[in-house]
């Protein structure tokens, strides 16, 4: 019934969902905000001005979301949690935060997917690029036999090719690039790298002075 419910809010018009959204589900929407036809119904939502979801986007089991000033969620993009306190799984990580945090200026393109069972940063400015990528924060630990969760980190003014798996306890540091078909399982600390290959691994040097990384506007069109 619950989910009827939202998805009945889901469909109304933007200026009535807004004002329920805000009302009755205590979200945090700057007046410049805008959600498209989509199922986002975490725990604590928050959007900056001019903050945009597009289409056809799903974001459930999050403790918390935030879209910061300026930032983009494409269409097609699927985002799930996994509560805190649910069942057995995860029980051995009392701290764990289901949360999706997106920086001010950030973009992320069409059809990818976010585990975030675990926090899934993506900082200022930074871009998932792109089609199909998939970010998996939780897994199985084959020694311990059990599920695990570690978070996933993009940093600000990253770059994120198109069709990469990035994993649970992954780091992309800020100023980097990650190439298409790319899988970065380690968290690494080189700024203005090319990382690339199966696994990811720091392939090239990248120049400071590259237009990207000193852009002031977000979202590259």
């Amino acid at each position: 019934m619950k989910n009827l419910l939202r998805l009945a809010v889901a469909l109304m018009p933007w200026f009535l969902r807004r004002h329920i959204l805000v009302k009755c589900f205590g979200y945090e929407l700057h007046p410049t905000a805008r959600i498209g036809l989509s199922f986002i119904f975490p725990k604590h939502l928050a959007m900056g001005e001019g903050a945009f979801i597009g289409h056809l986007c799903v974001a459930i089991h999050l403790e918390r979301m935030e879209m910061g000033a300026h930032s983009i969620l494409d269409r097609g993009n699927w985002i799930t949690g996994f509560p805190r306190g649910h069942a057995r799984h995860f029980a051995h990580l009392g701290d764990r935060r289901p949360e999706f945090m997106v920086g001010a200026h950030a973009g992320i393109s069409k059809n990818h997917h976010f585990d975030c069972t675990e926090r899934i940063e993506i900082g200022d400015h930074a871009t998932v690029a792109g089609y199909g990528s998939q970010f998996l924060t939780h897994g199985i630990d084959y020694e311990k036999a059990r599920q695990h969760a570690s978070p996933i980190s993009i940093g600000a003014r990253s770059l994120v090719g198109s069709r990469v798996v990035v994993l649970g306890g992954a780091r992309l540091p800020a100023r980097s690039v990650l190439g298409a078909g790319a899988v970065l399982n380690k968290a690494y600390e080189e700024e203005l790298r090319l990382y690339a290959g199966v696994p990811a691994r720091p392939v090239k040097h990248l120049p400071a002075s590259a237009a990207y990384f000193s852009r002031s506007a977000g979202f590259i069109d």
